[in-house]
């Protein structure tokens, strides 16, 4: 940001009888004006008012998720066959995604991103790599090993332990995805848990060490949709908002 300050000085030159001294007053006003670089705005995905920026994955309206107040919340229905996962509308590359998220007692989900949408792949995970939303203290995957955390990228990073909130309790993310400068990060609830490279010979040693080592799509595209996880147990999201890099 630059800042321009002008001046200008004005003269104000008293004349009185013979007697008295000339006496010159200087006043000078300060007018100051910041000039901003261009900078990318937050884009709001999502803020309690609408669906506008998203739709069911390889469909349209979803009929699962729900704005109960001024949350985005998915419940599954009874008797459904398959899944019902969310996707954004749009497709990004660099970007920063932030959001608060709360898992039911005993759930899972997940936020992906770079995900393909074709009629051919039934599952966003098929090609998007995942950021894991889980209830550690109940949920069985987090006995998988620390991989499976919330907060770790799924299978190949791990997360911490205690810096995640129980469940029913409101968490915070903060994901990047940085193509341009190889890098990848997860801010939950203020801490850095998560750095890991998103392309290159460590990405795909990574790749190569976990269950998608011969998934043919996965972690293959830089672009693609956001997508929230339909694992069939109930999650709630607010405040999504992203920033392109």
């Amino acid at each position: 940001m630059k800042k321009i300050i002008y001046l200008s000085a004005f003269a104000l030159l008293a004349f009185t009888s013979c007697k008295e001294k000339a006496e010159k007053t200087e006043e000078v006003a300060i007018e100051e004006v910041e000039l901003s670089e261009p900078e990318n705005e937050w884009i709001t995905l999502f803020d309690g008012s609408n669906l506008d920026s998203w739709h069911a994955y390889n469909g349209e309206a979803p009929t699962q998720w729900k704005i109960e107040g001024e949350n985005l919340v998915f419940t599954p229905a009874e008797n459904r066959r398959g899944s019902e996962n969310l996707i954004t509308n749009e497709t990004f590359e660099n970007f920063k995604l932030s959001f608060d998220w709360k898992i039911s007692e005993g759930g899972n989900s997940g936020v992906m991103w770079a995900v393909q949408e074709r009629d051919s792949l039934s599952e966003p995970y098929l090609t998007g790599p995942e950021i894991q939303i889980l209830d550690d203290e109940r949920h069985p995957d987090a006995k998988a090993g620390t991989t499976h955390r919330a907060g770790a990228l799924y299978d190949m990073i791990a997360a911490p332990a205690g810096v995640v909130k129980p469940a029913g309790e409101w968490n915070s993310y903060l994901i990047t995805i940085d193509y341009a400068n190889n890098k990848g990060t997860v801010v939950l609830n203020g801490t850095e848990v998560v750095s890991f490279p998103v392309e290159g010979e460590e990405w795909d040693a990574m790749v190569a060490k976990s269950k998608f080592a011969d998934w043919p799509l996965f972690g293959k595209s830089k672009t693609g949709h956001i997508a929230l996880q339909d694992h069939g147990n109930t999650v709630s999201f607010r405040d999504i908002k992203i920033k392109k890099l």
